[in-house]
């Protein structure tokens, strides 16, 4: 009876283990993660484009020069032949207002070719139409005139970073003036989203400093300027830079800290100015601009 018991559970363990024993090598179902090796992204690097320049003029260097004095030397030499070039200019014009005034004044008649002369100065000068012919060729003394030299160049200096400036070598705008067409000039990279102005670009220095003399002339934000100037014409006084600095004020947003800088510029450069304009200048005279 025992021998039985023995025997009939050895069996079932037998049975057991034949049940259990295949399932015992089967691999498990779940297949283990699979390991993800990420390859390092490279950066992407925005090709840099070279912004080409949009006149023929070979201009220094001014970046590279390191001595201090050398760089304003060259810079306030490069600009100053185009300055007194159409300052000159301006004063030819101013002796042609000079001349029609001076007939007026004793009666004369004006020749045809003085009033084609005079029509084309108003409209280009923004003098009003209901002014008399004389109260004309006033306004017009005031605002056909110079800006000194030193101020000019103290200017162009500011403006431009002394000729380094993106608007001065890509579009030989030393002035930092503005236009308002689309495709009239350089693109400025802070502009407001919306905004439609761009620098303005010229295609001689000549024609920046045309264009500079034009806006100090005509602007309506800079009628204190032209009165201080003719104030000093009355008084028979020189055209003090410094005294007309201070009709700069709306040049620049920075106002009062710009025409104290504009000054301090001018006192500090005085011996460069006193070397140029020791130096005799060969000018070719062009005619006074067109009109």
């Amino acid at each position: 009876m025992k021998l039985h018991h023995f025997f009939k559970t050895i069996v079932i363990g037998a049975l057991f283990i034949a049940l259990i024993a295949p399932f015992s090598f089967l691999k498990p179902t779940i297949k283990p993660p699979i390991a993800v090796v990420e390859k390092p992204v490279a950066p992407v690097v925005a090709k840099k484009v070279i912004e080409q320049p949009l006149h023929n003029v070979v201009l220094p260097n001014f970046a590279v020069i390191r001595d201090v004095k050398e760089k304003k030397r060259q810079f306030f030499e490069f600009i100053y032949p185009a300055i007194e070039q159409q300052n000159n200019n301006l004063l030819a014009l101013r002796a042609e207002v000079f001349t029609m005034l001076a007939a007026l004044s004793l009666e004369e008649n004006l020749l045809p070719e003085q009033l084609a002369l005079l029509t084309r100065l108003i409209k280009k000068y923004k003098v009003s139409t209901k002014y008399s012919p004389l109260q004309q060729l006033d306004e017009l003394l005031l605002r056909i005139d110079i800006v000194p030299s030193e101020l000019i160049l103290v200017q162009a200096a500011n403006e431009s970073a002394w000729g380094t400036s993106r608007f001065a070598k890509i579009g030989l705008n030393f002035f930092g003036m503005w236009c308002y067409k689309k495709g009239c000039g350089m693109v400025p990279g802070g502009r407001d989203e919306g905004a439609r102005h761009e620098v303005a670009a010229f295609n001689s220095v000549e024609h920046g400093v045309q264009r500079y003399l034009h806006n100090i002339n005509t602007n309506h934000a800079y009628t204190v300027f032209r009165t201080i100037r003719g104030q000093l014409r009355t008084q028979e006084q020189p055209l003090s830079p410094q005294i007309l600095a201070t009709g700069l004020l709306r040049y620049s947003i920075r106002g009062t800290d710009y025409v104290l800088e504009i000054t301090e510029m001018i006192r500090h450069n005085q011996v460069y100015f006193d070397d140029i304009l020791s130096k005799p200048l060969e000018i070719s005279m062009e005619k006074p601009m067109t009109l």
